[in-house]
């Protein structure tokens, strides 16, 4: 069963819109919120595989109630994103 919430554990999934478009990446979830590089590099997607996440200036916060479902590959947004 899918969730709308986010952990650690998130950390390097893909994040795709209602339609299933990649949008990006998960590189760090801090404290509830997960944020997101548009446009992730193999170093980021290693990084975020590891646990090492890290946020930058072009990461950007995704709001839980913009998330539809987080399921073992990855996180779907509702259709107003």
């Amino acid at each position: 069963m899918a969730r709308t919430t986010v952990t650690e554990d998130d950390e390097g999934k893909r994040v795709v819109n209602a339609t299933g478009d990649e949008i990006g990446m998960v590189t760090e979830v801090k404290g509830g919120m997960a944020y997101v590089d548009p446009d992730p590099g193999i170093t980021d997607s290693i990084r975020s595989k590891l646990g090492w996440g890290k946020t930058d200036t072009e990461d950007f916060g995704l709001e839980a109630n913009r998330i539809e479902s987080v399921t073992d590959d990855e996180i779907r947004l509702k259709d107003d994103f």
